[in-house]
């Protein structure tokens, strides 16, 4: 007589194993798999695990696209993951060509300049117009009296314009203009006539619109290839794109185009670690070729150049902004959904939430940052 015999089913003892790797990282962070609060990792798909292990940050990111998993307060759980730094835990072995490759190409010269115009800036005003408010300015707003996103955005571009003292009559280069909302902003409120440089047509066509009847100029030119005199240069969200091979490029274009009394003011976000790399996600889905830098490396770069006159970091203000644009966002899908499609959503929700938690957990900064070719006669002394 033969012997009936049953088929176990056996766990997937490597999944299991990849699991509890990363429950030991996350165990810090007090974030959970499946578990009930907010902040707690709901997983849909198994495999997510042994992709995380495998692909870092960027496997992290596109689970979150492919809809393997969920977190209903996805700030919350980016802000611990990021602060007890699990991200730098987790890195693939796969990642050091990238890695190699940042520090010998100069990735951001000028052929490989305008690419993130084309993919992230030029991708339809219509979204932009959506999520960034009455204002298009695609940049920390100044929270310190404001308690919604306009207000914010009128009083960092009212900061700026005090910052640099402007008077009637001044000439500004803003470099990285975007939408020319702070051109306009400047030629309106303080008399002065504006040049603005951007790499994206998208911008270059709303900012004419936009500053139609005012001195203003939008071009499509890149930064280094300016060659006029400004009262005063600003520059807003672009260092970004910058690249660690032309800071001090930079640094130089402004000194050139400044007489010795004039002013240049730096806004972007800052770095507290030294790298010439950027997220691997970030980098393949919403920035290409960009770089967050440091404070050491912008005062490498501004060394025997330009003096330091004022450095105001308000990076916290940006947990508030771009909750802001992704209320706005959410808000506006229904209107944008057939025209970017579900993955696309969800690609744009990690991006905005996952950024807020870097900026809740100070992993990144916030910076204004003036200079000034000789130094302000009797010193400079800092609005805010």
């Amino acid at each position: 007589m033969l012997q009936e015999t049953t088929t176990v089913a056996r766990p997937n003892t490597r999944a299991n194993r990849y699991r509890a790797q990363l429950e030991r990282l996350l165990e810090p962070c007090d974030v959970r798999f499946n578990g009930d609060r907010p902040c707690d990792i709901q997983v849909h798909d198994e495999r997510l695990y042994a992709r995380v292990i495998a692909e870092g940050s960027l496997g992290f990111g596109e689970a979150y696209m492919d809809g393997w998993w969920d977190c209903e307060d996805l700030a919350e759980a980016m802000a611990r993951i990021l602060r007890y730094r699990v991200d730098a835990a987790v890195r693939p072995w796969r990642e050091a060509p990238r890695l190699l490759m940042a520090r010998v190409v100069n990735q951001q010269n000028r052929r490989r300049a305008f690419r993130v115009g084309v993919q992230h800036y030029d991708i339809g005003n219509r979204l932009y117009e959506r999520m960034l408010g009455r204002y298009m300015a695609y940049s920390c707003g100044y929270w310190a009296r404001a308690d919604n996103l306009d207000d914010a955005q009128w009083a960092k571009m009212d900061l700026i314009c005090r910052k640099l003292a402007l008077e009637p009559g001044m000439r500004v280069l803003d470099i990285g203009c975007g939408w020319a909302e702070l051109a306009r902003f400047m030629a309106e409120h303080y008399g002065v006539e504006v040049v603005g440089v951007t790499i994206s047509r998208e911008q270059v066509e709303y900012g004419r619109r936009l500053c139609e009847g005012w001195p203003v100029d939008i071009r499509l030119q890149d930064y280094r290839e300016v060659d006029e005199r400004f009262d005063r240069i600003v520059s807003v969200g672009m260092f970004e794109h910058v690249g660690h091979k032309n800071y001090r490029t930079f640094m130089a274009a402004c000194h050139r185009l400044l007489p010795p009394d004039g002013l240049l003011l730096l806004h972007t976000i800052g770095n507290n670690i030294t790298t010439a790399r950027t997220d691997p996600w970030i980098e393949r889905y919403i920035f290409p070729n960009s770089v967050v830098p440091s404070a050491a490396q912008v005062a490498d770069a501004a060394d025997r150049i330009l003096l330091l006159e004022d450095w105001h970091n308000f990076g916290t203000h940006y947990d508030s902004t771009l909750h802001a644009w992704y209320d706005n966002f959410e808000s506006a899908w229904s209107e944008l959904a057939e025209e970017y499609g579900e993955r696309f959503f969800r690609m744009w929700r990690f991006y905005l939430l996952s950024c807020a938690g870097s900026f809740r957990a100070r992993l990144n900064n916030l910076w204004q940052i003036v200079l000034s070719p000789r130094g302000v006669p009797g010193g400079y002394v800092a609005p805010r």
